[in-house]
């Protein structure tokens, strides 16, 4: 079946939106994973290409609006709980995300997705969703510089309306939701590309300079392929296993639930994100997810392969473009972060408020994903508050056995981590 033009425009700028929305990965993540011992200038290439090939399977896959990169939330863990945490080297952390992602891929083709995805209870599910949601907005936030540290007397605190960037910021958040509101085809496109000028013309923000270039390329094998597993049946080892794969199949799981439209897609995007984690390994990087900024090109009206392909494309064209990405400040990516973050969080209208049992471990998830920075985190407390509560009430009715394996292994993740970190 062809496509109509119109629709092809905005899949394609849907596509745009969420490369966009995502692209400070190809910055940000290589700096992360420094910490862990990974050359930035080689992670850049690793970071680049998984994210190619994970759009590309994607597409031609599960046919999904959904962008494949390095989860920001695992590659923390990566770097500093496995590696400085745990004192791993970066190549035995490689080793670690291989194996998860192994696991994680026996899952996804494998009749346990659907059982999975079945027993976990619908408020869970959209708590995960608005969670996720209020991150966003919170790193959305952080971005523009709305927010800060609050330090000693305050987690956070209001930004300073002097400050040049948060005023562009506001001006690109005020443009956006107005395109937004108003359902301008490609409005967040619109106002990324308006932010950025004004922010080049008044000489705001996006002046980072990066000295990575294609001519590094040829290094690029010095990362390929440097998975150690020698400390494979070690506990240490095991014990990092089970918690990335922990956070691998559930954010995922958690993610694709909450931003694709169409239901229909979510065991092969599934499929596509748990491939695309295994090769990531193998390249150099942390564990790839499906990117939570994926809901902004959804939310532009992309809601089909095309979209992730586009963005694939514009991930491969970034390596000749690299120096071009530093006149995109943080201002003008966070409006779009913000209002992509806001829309997932009006799953809350659908949760039942009135049962505190479901109301409250759904309220756990939402509250620590975003104050700890971590959803494996905010996932393991509503995984093991939900049973306890319906257990608590005679509602164990309303409990599939499952949960009470779920509610074990987080409990025991929680436990593991307090220990290992």
């Amino acid at each position: 079946m062809g496509i109509s033009k119109t629709r092809l425009k905005t899949e394609i700028l849907a596509g745009i939106t969420s490369f966009f929305a995502i692209s400070y990965i190809i910055i940000v993540n290589p700096m992360i994973l420094s910490d862990a011992g990974i050359p930035a200038g080689l992670s850049v290439f690793a970071t680049v290409f998984s994210s190619a090939i994970g759009c590309l399977i994607m597409a031609l896959w599960a046919k999904a609006p959904v962008i494949l990169t390095p989860g920001m939330g695992v590659n923390a863990f990566f770097t500093y709980t496995v590696v400085v945490g745990m004192h791993l080297s970066w190549q035995q952390a490689v080793a670690i995300s291989i194996f998860s992602s192994l696991v994680y891929m026996v899952i996804a083709f494998t009749r346990a997705s659907e059982f999975l995805a079945n027993a976990i209870p619908a408020v869970l599910k959209k708590g995960i969703t608005v969670g996720i949601g209020l991150f966003l907005v919170t790193l959305g936030l952080e971005k523009a510089e709305l927010i800060q540290s609050g330090g000693k007397r305050a987690l956070l605190a209001a930004g300073s309306l002097s400050n040049p960037a948060t005023l562009l910021a506001l001006f690109g958040l005020l443009l956006s939701l107005i395109l937004f509101l108003r359902r301008v085809p490609g409005g967040f496109v619109i106002g990324i590309i308006v932010t950025s000028l004004v922010g080049v013309l008044f000489h705001i923000g996006g002046t980072q300079a990066t000295s990575i270039s294609l001519s590094q390329l040829p290094k690029y094998s010095e990362i390929l392929f440097k998975g150690d597993f020698s400390q494979m049946f070690s506990i240490k080892f095991l014990l990092a296993v089970f918690s990335m794969t922990m956070i691998l199949v559930f954010e995922s799981m958690g993610i694709l639930e909450g931003i694709l439209q169409d239901p229909s897609q979510f065991r092969k995007a599934f499929q596509a994100s748990s491939v695309t984690t295994f090769i990531s390994g193998f390249l150099g990087t942390s564990p790839t997810v499906a990117a939570a900024e994926s809901a902004s090109g959804i939310e532009s009206g992309g809601r089909t392969g095309i979209v992730s392909l586009v963005s694939g494309i514009l991930f491969l064209l970034s390596l000749f473009f690299i120096p071009l990405l530093s006149y995109v400040p943080q201002a003008a990516i966070a409006p779009v972060i913000i209002i992509t973050g806001a829309v997932m969080m009006e799953q809350l209208a659908t949760i039942n408020f009135a049962d505190f049992t479901d109301w409250f471990p759904a309220f756990l998830m939402i509250v620590l994903i975003p104050l700890t920075g971590s959803i494996s985190t905010g996932l393991a407390f509503g995984f093991v508050a939900y049973p306890i509560l319906k257990l608590a009430m005679g509602k164990q009715s309303e409990v599939h056995p499952i949960m009470y394996v779920l509610g074990l292994l987080f409990l025991a993740q929680l436990g593991f981590n307090s220990i290992l970190v």
